[in-house]
């Protein structure tokens, strides 16, 4: 296992690399000996590799930047939620390689392993060296304690999965395996806190603080899903009217056009509509936009980070209400604070998927031994 120096410097390379040394020193609070004495084992260890870096115009001997080694494996990521296998494949940064999505063929965590391996075993990768899957849900000590959408509760999941793949199998809740993934490699690399928030099925908010995902069991309780947002808006399946699922999930909002057309209508058909001009669509569109800002204002003020990453199935409704989205915003913020930055990740299930990869990125990194021989 590594010490707390060595973690951080691996981390640091893995999100940052190539990067110079004066850069680490300043970033890890270390002395230029300290940072070699931490780096020497990595480099030994061909897990570390020294770039060379064009001296043009500079003055004395060449920085030699540090980055992650080539060919240091490949990791897949699996989101599963109540029909449908997301996966992806991915190289030790969580760049994707290769992805699929696959209707389940059912709920029971037996045919769902068997499922996710059959689907990784499409990908054909070489050297494969860790695994994650995230569900919606609470997940502790790699199990599943529940998760409403596939109808589980208490199913070791990763077990049986890890033993027939043979590699590390890691599980977590989806929303903070996202939130670690636009944390190391995505819309939030390099910033030391901001709020996820996502919509489409559900609605979740997820946070980074002080450089780490805030973790906690309620993550997959689905705290974000009631805020109220809308006086008097629609009724969600709990009674709560104007709630967030009530005005920001991809079900309600189909639902409320439907009811009022009288005819089924799915979520990007509502979208269509709005765009094409269509005043019931416009209309419910519009009371969707004001919530989101009123959620992300709502985020910005009790967290104190003003950044926010903005992801999820249903984020087409920011790209089609993006001025209504921001004027909502500004309306319940300070004008004296700072002013919110929005990133926005449109990758859909992809991302989750990759979500899943980085936790097994990460869990591959706790596992280096630089003591092994």
């Amino acid at each position: 296992m590594l010490t707390a120096s060595e973690a951080a410097l691996a981390r640091a390379v893995l999100i940052h690399g190539p990067v110079s040394r004066s850069a680490l020193t300043s970033r890890l609070n270390l002395s230029p000996a300290s940072l070699t004495r931490l780096a020497k084992p990595f480099l030994d260890r061909g897990l570390f590799v020294e770039r060379d870096e064009d001296a043009v115009g500079r003055v004395g001997r060449p920085a030699r930047p540090l980055d992650v080694a080539p060919g240091l494996g490949t990791f897949v990521g699996v989101k599963l939620t109540g029909d449908a296998l997301y996966a992806v494949a991915t190289d030790v940064r969580a760049t994707p390689l290769a992805a699929s999505e696959h209707e389940l063929v059912g709920h029971d965590p037996g045919l769902v392993a068997a499922q996710i391996h059959e689907v990784i075993q499409g990908f054909a990768l070489d050297d494969l060296r860790g695994v994650g899957v995230s569900v919606g849900g609470s997940v502790r000590d790699n199990l599943v304690e529940f998760a409403p959408f596939l109808g589980w509760v208490g199913v070791d999941l990763a077990g049986p999965l890890s033993e027939s793949l043979g590699v590390p199998v890691t599980l977590d809740n989806d929303l903070l395996a996202l939130a670690e993934a636009e944390h190391w490699f995505g819309a939030g690399r390099g910033l030391p806190g901001f709020s996820v928030i996502t919509i489409g099925a559900g609605v979740g908010h997820a946070l980074v603080i002080h450089d780490d995902v805030v973790r906690s069991r309620e993550a997959g309780v689905g705290l974000a899903g009631h805020l109220p947002l809308a006086h008097g808006g629609p009724p969600c399946a709990q009674g709560h009217h104007g709630c967030s699922q009530a005005m920001l999930t991809s079900g309600s909002i189909a639902g409320q056009v439907a009811a009022e057309l009288g005819r089924p209508v799915d979520y990007n058909g509502v979208l269509a509509l709005a765009v094409e001009g269509d005043p019931l669509a416009r209309r419910v569109v519009d009371a969707a936009a004001d919530a989101l800002g009123r959620f992300i204002a709502l985020a910005a003020n009790l967290t104190q980070q003003p950044a926010i990453v903005l992801a999820g199935d249903g984020m087409q409704l920011f790209a089609i209400a993006e001025k209504r989205v921001r004027a909502a915003i500004a309306g319940d913020r300070d004008p004296r604070a700072d002013p919110v930055e929005l990133f926005v990740d449109d990758s859909g299930f992809t991302g989750w998927a990759r979500g899943a990869a980085a936790v097994a990125i990460q869990a591959a990194v706790r596992r280096i031994d630089l003591s092994a021989s």
